[in-house]
Parts: structure tokens; sequence; C-alpha cells
């Protein structure tokens, strides 16, 4: 716990077997109070490691989809009682032990979403990121920003801290299953006014870090824009975007 707030740790899991033990070695045992993981129908041994590893494990029968297992993690581990919940991705990219200040971020009330930015501190070449990935990152970021009108130095990490609030109140069902999800979840976030605060994250590409082909990647990237721009025209009043409907 911190400032009595309880810690859940959120695991999507998809094939993570060789690289499951090491995250979950990494994670500070002495502030995290529940460890969720949920496998979208791997086609290792993830799921059977995690319950020998004492976790709770919940298992899709068919893979959904990223977004999927993510609403899925939210939604149980606020039935769990979780105050605060970090999703950190078990193929050991990003450092689990950041988790404490991340979370400490949220528990003291600065900030409602926290994020592991591999931008800041040059994390993100340094750790093995594809040049055209970089790219990729700081041109969709930059327009992010110009239509949503903020400063973040990335929209994209996958290391994500939220607090109760933020998970109750968001219309998470109404986002996508896939990749894209990711973005949707920070417009609404944004628009429905709660505070975003980044750490620097140094991140690891190595054989075993899960990532999306170029095809997937590109279809990821029309989907941020177009997430982007409904954005903004709710915010002039010209559409009316569900997944930026209040509950």
């Amino acid at each position: 716990m911190l400032h009595h707030k309880r810690i859940c740790v959120v695991l999507p899991a998809y094939n993570a077997e060789r690289t499951l033990k090491r995250t979950l070695d990494d994670v500070p045992a002495d502030v995290v109070d529940d460890i969720l993981l949920v496998d979208d129908a791997s086609t290792d041994r993830t799921a059977t490691l995690s319950r020998t590893l004492g976790l709770t494990t919940i298992v899709h029968e068919r893979n959904r989809g990223y977004g999927a297992n993510q609403k899925t993690c939210y939604a149980v581990a606020l039935e769990r009682g979780a105050d605060i919940v970090v999703m950190v991705h078990p193929d050991y990219q990003y450092d689990p032990r950041l988790v404490t200040p991340m979370a400490s971020m949220i528990a003291s009330g600065v900030y409602d979403v926290v994020l592991g930015s591999r931008i800041l501190g040059r994390g993100a070449r340094r750790g093995g990121m594809p040049l055209y990935k970089y790219i990729a990152n700081r041109v969709l970021s930059l327009l992010q920003n110009l239509l949503l009108g903020e400063k973040l130095s990335e929209y994209h990490t996958g290391y994500r801290a939220f607090s109760r609030d933020v998970l109750a109140r968001l219309p998470l069902h109404r986002n996508s299953d896939d990749f894209v999800f990711d973005n949707q979840m920070l417009a609404q976030a944004l628009y429905f006014g709660f505070r975003i605060g980044e750490v620097s994250c140094p991140t690891r590409y190595d054989q075993d870090s899960s990532s999306i082909n170029f095809a997937r990647s590109c279809r990821y990237g029309l989907g941020v824009l177009l997430t982007s721009v409904r954005y903004r025209l709710a915010r002039l009043g010209w559409a009316r975007p569900e997944i930026f409907a209040p509950l």
C-alpha cells in the first residue's frame, strides 16, 4: 500500500512464458498488494506458469485482442478492491521497479494517470527501439499534442498507472478491442479532465519483446489520428463521438 491505497498490478499477457518470471521478480513486493494476469489465449504455458507462481490468473477462451485484455484486467482489478492499478507488460520491455514511483504519484493525489515514457531521458533508442518506430512515435505524438492541446512526450507507451476513479468513470467498454484502445483511453482521460503525469522509463527491445508488424502498425497509426480528430471535433462541439459520451 501507499498512503493507505491498495495497489494492484495487472499483466495483460500473450505468450509471455519466457519472460513472466523475470518480470514478476522485479515487481516491488513491499508496495504491491495484488497481482493479476489475464492470458489472451496464449499458445504457450503462460497461464500454467502464472498459476504456479501464485498469481490470480484469468484466461480468455479465444484471442480477443490487446484492448479486450485490458478491459478484463481493469474490471477484475476494480472488483478486487484496487485503488490504484498499474499495467505492466510481462514481456519485460518496461522496468517493473518503476511501479513504486508511478503509483506514488497517484496515491499522493498529484495525478490521476501516470505514464512510463520511453522518450523522456532518451531511453527508447538506447533500449533498442527500431528507428522507424521511434520516428513514427515522435510524429504521431507531435500531431496528437496539436490536436489534443497537450504536451505529453509520448502517447504510445504500454506502461501506465490509473486511479480507481479513472477506471470507474471512463467508458472503456466503448473502445476498440485492438491496440488503438491505449490511445482511446488516454484521449478519454484528457477529455474528462483527468490529470496525466509522466516518468522517464528505460525500455528493452529484444527477441522476447512483444511487437506488432508493419501492416498493423499502419492501422494503429491511422486509428490514433482518427481518435485525435474525433477528440478535437468533440471539443469544438462539432461531433459527439460515442467514446467521449459520459457513462
